[in-house]
């Protein structure tokens, strides 16, 4: 099989064949030849032209991210443009734990889950622009976490927007910084990241009207931000160990 991509996204490959597949490749005027086996990586750094020909059926997971994303974050965080360089069948075990974390949360279309998936997509940028951009960039470093206020206000937005679909961008842009340096800051106040923080203030939200409202399930999981019965059950049962039904029954007992 043949394949030529040329566009304004940057494409990194995951194999997940459960036998190696022998490639042909040609990216920016280099070429490899030889097996993927799970746990490989390719990265083609935007509009740079890549063919690619396999010997047999591939299973391969594939993440885009488009450049002017890259652009941004490396503007946030090291003022400078950058230039990410190609790499063929490498290891890296940090972009192979963020690829099935994305791709865990997009099979189980958790809307809610907008704001972890907006975290996971930043780490993964940060980490390409530290270890495959072609010049090496100086990220800066931000020490300490966010000032009282600045922390009471982001706890107050998330607190009156639970219901609502919240995304990083939102929190980072109430306090007028990065994306990436918002979330280094929060989790170094509160010791845990943007996203933990608000499935924990959602569960105890659902608590809180499971003790205190008749209101059905369904109800409570879309007033806490959940887009089902089934989403707000998972995740109530893996924070608290008993389904929203059963913790309902225990507070009448």
């Amino acid at each position: 099989m043949d394949k030529f991509h040329y566009s304004d996204e940057h494409a990194i490959c995951l194999s997940l064949a459960p036998r190696p597949v022998r490639l042909l490749q040609i990216q920016g005027g280099k070429t490899y030849a030889g097996l993927y086996g799970k746990g490989d990586i390719s990265i083609t750094p935007a509009k740079v032209p890549f063919f690619a020909r396999w010997d047999r059926d591939d299973h391969y997971l594939q993440i885009r991210i488009a450049s002017s994303f890259i652009q941004n974050v490396a503007r946030e965080t090291i003022c400078e443009q950058v230039e990410l360089r190609c790499e063929f069948r490498t290891r890296d075990p940090q972009i192979e734990a963020i690829a099935m974390l994305l791709f865990a949360e997009l099979k189980q279309e958790n809307l809610g889950g907008r704001l972890y998936i907006e975290s996971l997509a930043n780490v993964l940028a940060v980490h390409l622009l530290r270890q495959y951009s072609a010049l090496k960039p100086r990220l800066s470093v931000y020490e300490g976490g966010l000032r009282e206020r600045q922390l009471s206000q982001v706890l107050e937005y998330i607190n009156e927007h639970l219901n609502q679909d919240i995304k990083l961008a939102d929190l980072a842009k109430l306090l007028g910084m990065s994306q990436f340096h918002f979330s280094h800051l929060f989790k170094r106040s509160i010791g845990t990241a943007p996203y933990q923080y608000l499935l924990q203030q959602r569960i105890e939200r659902a608590k809180q009207l499971l003790r205190q409202t008749d209101q059905s399930i369904m109800e409570i999981a879309f007033l806490c931000g959940f887009n089902s019965h089934s989403h707000l059950s998972k995740q109530f049962r893996q924070l608290t160990g008993m389904t929203p039904t059963a913790y309902r029954a225990n507070k009448n007992m």
